[in-house]
């Protein structure tokens, strides 16, 4: 059978880019090597841009339920508690953000759920299916499958992982190091007696453990660092030496360690492909980049990879884009990826130096950056109106996330957040005021492509800013229209000044005109 895009790694990355793609009816098949799907926890967090994004599918109730929100670290040295510490954003509570804390949860739990929504849209992982090859030609891929078989595809998107056959396939250049000062063992372990509602994260003696709880399940993420031999080798990650490490470091008598379900050793790489995307073919998230695991950006970024390749790839396809957006996949996360690598590897540094000055903790290792709530693409040429982002100041401008805002169903007085607007494969048009109807009205007549309109204090059609934080997060005073893009960035914002003569249904013409050109 064919289809219109084939994925390679049915992991997060992969399970996000399938969902994006078959919600816009795009034909899609996500084969993965693996005989059966992974229950260790792995990554086990998403931060609050991921949360918003995956929201977008219509996953936030179903993640929330089985996630933990603001864990406390409890850390100890010696087997004495010397601080609690309670994850979350410290500015909680604002209006453009709905999530004042990002989700721990083990990496099982979201493909799980991703799993479950592509079923909706009739897509399942096709298991035991391993890629042997592929080869491109003018119009598609011919992907070979280790059976014989082979699938003609349009595209064909790598998401396999670090060790991707897909990127070592197109000759992509993996640059960096193996970083030999973070390795530890790691594992998904019962542990009676410890109190579930603490991270508990244990120092001494030159090593670490750390028990990380699941809400709903009776497992631990087992984390250790007990250093390697002479050769450099790190213990095998059986049960007894869980339980040897944890005797020696945490000190707890009484806490045995029990039904191992999954264990590995963990050494960071960090390492970035020199490009993602050749001809028809792409590579998204580990196997575009790999870094540190501080700061917990590893699964994010790959799910936040695939959102961005995910609506240009339903554009293209459907043709209602030309196939130059592609090339912005790229020209917009590469950057990303060198932007992740450097904080991941500051996170580490800080957790280094840390350790040595007394101060321990995953916590260290985490900053106000790590939600990826202030990554945007001001440079992107997407990113249109660079006189306008001039004029913007320090405010919201073209290529920035868009903000969420509480507000009213203008007929039924009904709480309506904006990011339920802009949930779906389309763009949407925001209108401020009433002089911005007809603005909405023309892009709509001349796009015939996705795009949703809204308008805001309009009239009762619309949503009313009852306590004026869209209007502020948007800094429109008076009439304007902001364009939003599938995945929630600003890729048009133009204020109501620039209508003065009169020209309101203008704009409406320059957004229409702004999507038409899409990668033509």
């Amino acid at each position: 059978m064919n289809t219109t895009v084939l994925i390679v790694g049915g992991g997060p990355a992969g399970l996000t880019l399938g969902c994006s793609l078959a919600r816009s009816g795009v034909a899609v098949r996500i084969i993965e090597k693996s005989p059966e799907f992974p229950r260790g926890s792995r990554g086990k967090g998403l931060n609050q841009r991921s949360r918003e994004l995956l929201a977008g599918l219509g996953l936030d109730e179903e993640l929330a339920a089985v996630g933990t929100e603001h864990i406390v670290l409890r850390k100890y040295v010696g087997g004495v508690p010397v601080e609690d510490t309670r994850s979350g954003d410290p500015e909680a509570g604002r209006p453009g953000v709905p999530y004042s804390s990002g989700l721990l949860l083990p990496q099982w739990r979201v493909e799980d759920a991703l799993r479950g929504k592509l079923a909706e849209y009739g897509v399942r992982v096709e298991l035991g299916c391993e890629l042997t090859g592929f080869t491109q030609h003018e119009h598609g891929v011919r992907a070979t499958l280790a059976d014989g078989r082979t699938i003609e595809a349009d595209y064909l998107a790598g998401c396999d992982g670090g060790k991707s056959f897909v990127r070592k396939a197109l000759g992509v250049r993996f640059e960096g190091e193996t970083a030999a000062e973070e390795m530890m063992i790691i594992g998904d372990v019962e542990a009676d007696g410890l109190d579930r509602g603490y991270w508990h994260q244990w120092f001494g003696e030159g090593a670490g453990v750390l028990l990380c709880p699941f809400r709903g399940t009776s497992h631990w993420q087992f984390q250790g660092a007990a250093g390697t031999d002479e050769r450099g080798r790190l213990p095998e990650p059986t049960l007894e030496v869980f339980q040897d490490l944890f005797d020696r470091v945490a000190g707890v008598p009484g806490v045995r360690l029990a039904n191992p379900t999954w264990r590995s050793t963990y050494r960071v790489n960090v390492r970035m492909a020199d490009r993602f995307r050749e001809g028809r073919v792409f590579i998204v998230g580990d196997a575009a980049h790999v870094h540190s695991i501080a700061g917990g950006l590893g699964m994010n970024t790959g799910i936040q990879d695939a959102f961005n390749l995910g609506w240009k790839l339903a554009l293209v396809t459907g043709g209602h884009a030309g196939p130059g957006l592609l090339d912005t996949y790229e020209e917009e996360r590469l950057p990303i990826a060198a932007w992740t690598l450097k904080t991941s590897n500051e996170g580490l540094r800080r957790i280094m130096e840390g350790a040595g000055e007394g101060r321990f903790g995953t916590d260290v290792g985490a900053s106000a950056e790590t939600s990826t709530l202030g990554v945007g693409y001001r440079w992107s040429s997407l990113s249109g109106g660079a006189g306008e982002r001039a004029a913007a100041g320090g405010g919201l401008a073209a290529g920035d996330r868009a903000p969420d805002a509480p507000c009213r169903d203008a007929a039924t007085g009904r709480p309506v957040r904006l990011f339920e607007r802009f949930a779906g494969p389309w763009h949407t048009l925001l209108g401020f005021g009433p002089e911005s109807a007809e603005a909405l009205a023309r892009a709509g007549e001349e796009y015939a492509g996705p795009l949703r309109t809204c308008l805001i204090d309009g009239g009762p059609d619309g949503l009313d800013d009852h306590e004026g934080h869209a209007r502020a997060a948007y800094g429109m005073e008076g009439g304007g229209v902001v364009l939003v893009r599938p995945d929630d960035y600003v890729a048009l914002r133009l204020p109501g000044n620039a209508w003065e003569a009169g020209n309101a249904g203008d704009q409406g013409a320059v957004v229409a005109d702004y999507l038409r050109r899409l990668g033509r």
